[in-house]
């Protein structure tokens, strides 16, 4: 009499994957409900990593083309914060190695907080080398928030630790760095590197606003980062701007004393 195994012993083995084409098989013909939901289970999730796996080489397109040409250090780049009322403008840029493969990355706006924190440590440890730059509100006040974006890259790239022989940049064009470069709208999308850099920025942005919040809890800055949700637009009509406001952007200078 052949053994039938348990329905849990079937969904350790569909768990970690350790089957025979012959066992499949076996699993696919049992006709008990719950080994057919695991069937299903199993096989949705495999569909959907398959999906991961295509847009993930679809967005090593141009890393791929830059590497057939030579260029061994491909940085990308992206910033986070140009919209908010408050907080400064953070930019990273990161070199990821040619082998490089993380299931799921994407623009850091298409994942959750949790993912975006696992994400963050993994592309820190495995990138060859990542850098951040920072331009706080005061600087954006005065060089306006285009410039300042720019110069947060600059600096991001700066603080690399080996010279990136190309450039990729989401949506900005560094024309007077000397280095070779694209510019590509929607680049978290198109873009291991630049996602990368995306989610690098977003994390730290969003960390140093949690604390700004601990200085001034009032504005929501812990849940808002520093845009104008309505709690926010609230305490700035009720207690004016902070020291982490930026005074030329509206509304905030309708509230400037």
């Amino acid at each position: 009499m052949t053994y039938q195994k348990t329905i849990k012993e079937i969904q350790n083995q569909l768990q970690t994957g350790s089957f025979t084409n012959e066992e499949w098989q076996q699993f696919v013909k049992d006709e008990r409900k719950g080994v057919q939901t695991l069937i299903q289970s199993y096989q949705k999730k495999q569909e959907k990593k398959r999906q991961l796996q295509k847009q993930f080489e679809q967005m090593r397109v141009y890393e791929k083309s830059l590497y057939k040409k030579g260029k061994c250090f491909v940085a990308g780049i992206d910033e986070v914060g140009r919209g908010p009322l408050a907080g400064p403008v953070v930019a990273c840029a990161c070199i990821l190695p040619k082998d490089f493969y993380l299931e799921g990355l994407n623009d850091s706006k298409k994942l959750s907080e949790s993912q975006r924190n696992e994400f963050f440590e993994i592309i820190r440890k495995e990138a060859i080398t990542y850098g951040t730059g920072i331009v706080d509100n005061q600087t954006i006040d005065r060089i306006n928030i285009y410039q300042a974006t720019k110069l947060a890259m600059k600096k991001a790239v700066t603080e690399l630790s080996s010279t990136p022989d190309y450039l990729l940049i989401d949506a900005v064009e560094l024309k007077d760095f000397p280095i070779p470069q694209t510019s590509l709208t929607k680049g978290d999308q198109l873009s291991i590197s630049i996602a990368a850099a995306s989610i690098l920025a977003k994390v730290t942005r969003d960390r140093l606003m949690k604390k700004i919040h601990q200085e001034y809890p009032d504005y929501g800055f812990s849940s808002n980062a520093g845009y104008g949700t309505p709690q926010h637009l609230k305490a700035l009509k009720q207690l004016g701007p902070s020291p982490y406001h930026r005074l030329t952007f509206a509304p905030v200078k309708d509230y400037v004393k």
